[in-house]
């Protein structure tokens, strides 16, 4: 009998998680709140919904009777869900609300980092009050990070020197979010190549997948607001043309002491782990640790995914993971198509699908949409991803740009991602570092 799979969540990367349980052979449910018509095409059954109503999805869970759950967002994640299936009998291969605080509070992981010594960590600040934070910083000549402690939607982190013109500025932004939340996080400002690393763990064996590095900024030439996420890329070694293999050992090294320190204080993690981090002149340093899948850096990786999803699903649930987690060796280009005026003000509107236009070189992924396979309402945000596969980078980046003449509608798209010129620019400043 094949196994019943839940699947919360009905973004991009929900719809490539879903595609390879499916291909496993799983009977798929899901719980979106969205009309995804990729996901709702492959499920049995599917209930549209909050995400955040745990209640009501455990209960749409225990009634279809399924086996294994997945958790795609992060704001799921910092609900009771997960602890809830877990009661009920249900695996779940996604952390527990607890274990999901590497994600949820920056101040968790700060101090877990710092505690337990972990390679890569760097200098942070709690504060409570604004009067504490305005004697800090008028103390220091460096730039700083400001963060919200809790989840921001990768959104929320404005950074001296690039966001913040100076040090009035920095000190408004720290008022706005201790008004708002009642502390915020001051982080050094380090320099760099940033990067993602995710891997599958059961609380004890970590497998990687290749190195992903991903585009907030919504304009070309990283120029403009801060998005969820424009595109991202990945190369057929695993690692990316700027990062030495020595950095991704160390980077792999402190994702694996974070889950044995995690182990060692009774909040073992299992399910995706993501760090990212900043390859700096003294080695990677990291910026954040998440609790699930990157958006959009899995959809890169799960594009290149080979394997039996379900059964390394299960495995990390049931805490056996051994092997399984394995990725073709070739590059990927990824594109989100986003409504005109994402990271401002979105002006969402209709893009229809010019017939079938995947192949075994380009994916098409349906996100924060709803509608049919053909024709999809965009909501504010990010739209349809298109991931091209090939031998490198910019042959990947060509792939997407040759499909786009399928996609019809008003939309905005980050044309230089993964293009001969961007991977240059960025090979040049790494030889005159």
């Amino acid at each position: 009998m094949a196994n019943r799979i839940l699947l919360v969540g009905g973004g991009g990367r929900e719809d490539a998680v879903a595609r390879k349980i499916v291909e496993s052979g799983s009977i798929l449910y899901s719980a979106l709140k969205n009309e995804n018509p990729s996901i709702l095409n492959l499920s049995r059954e599917h209930l549209i919904c909050d995400e955040l109503d745990y209640r009501r999805i455990a209960g749409f869970a225990v009634e279809k009777g399924v086996d294994l759950a997945f958790i795609g967002p992060d704001p799921v994640l910092e609900t009771q869900l997960v602890d809830l299936l877990d009661s009920k009998g249900i695996k779940v291969a996604s952390p527990s609300r607890e274990a999901a605080k590497i994600e949820t509070s920056k101040a968790y992981m700060r101090r877990l980092v710092s505690e337990h010594r972990i390679d890569g960590n760097i200098f942070s600040e709690l504060f409570h009050e604004l009067g504490d934070v305005e004697k800090f910083l008028n103390s220091e000549n460096r730039d700083f990070a400001i963060k919200p402690v809790g989840l921001t939607g990768g959104k929320g982190v404005k950074v001296m020197g690039e966001h913040l013109g100076n040090k009035a500025e920095a000190l408004a932004y720290a008022a706005e979010v201790l008004n708002r939340d009642g502390q915020v996080l001051l982080e050094e400002r380090i320099k760099g190549e940033e990067f993602s690393l995710q891997v599958f763990t059961d609380g004890k064996t970590v497998l990687p997948a290749p190195l992903a590095q991903d585009y907030k900024r919504a304009y070309e030439n990283d120029l403009g607001p801060n998005t969820g996420g424009m595109g991202s890329i990945t190369d057929c070694d695993g690692l990316l043309p700027f990062i030495s293999r020595s950095t991704y050992e160390k980077a792999l090294n402190s994702m694996k002491q974070t889950i044995a320190a995690m182990a060692s204080e009774n909040t073992p993690f299992r399910g995706i782990m993501y760090g990212q981090f900043m390859d700096t002149e003294n080695g990677p340093k990291i910026i954040e640790i998440n609790a699930r899948f990157a958006d959009p850096e899995s959809l890169n990786i799960l594009s290149l995914f080979r394997g039996n999803f379900t059964d390394v699903l299960f495995s990390i649930a049931e805490g056996n993971l051994k092997t399984g987690a394995n990725f073709i060796k070739k590059a990927t280009t990824l594109k989100y198509v986003v409504p005109v005026g994402y990271g401002t003000v979105s002006k969402p509107g209709i893009l229809r699908i010019d017939g079938n236009i995947e192949t075994d070189h380009l994916k098409l992924y349906y996100a924060a949409v709803s509608g049919t396979m053909t024709e999809v309402r965009m909501s504010g945000s990010r739209a349809l991803a298109l991931v091209g596969i090939a031998d490198t980078i910019p042959d990947a980046s060509d792939i997407v740009e040759n499909s786009l003449s399928h996609i019809k509608g008003e939309y905005s798209l980050r044309h230089d991602i993964g293009t001969a010129a961007m991977i240059g620019r960025k090979m040049e400043k790494l030889r005159k570092a």
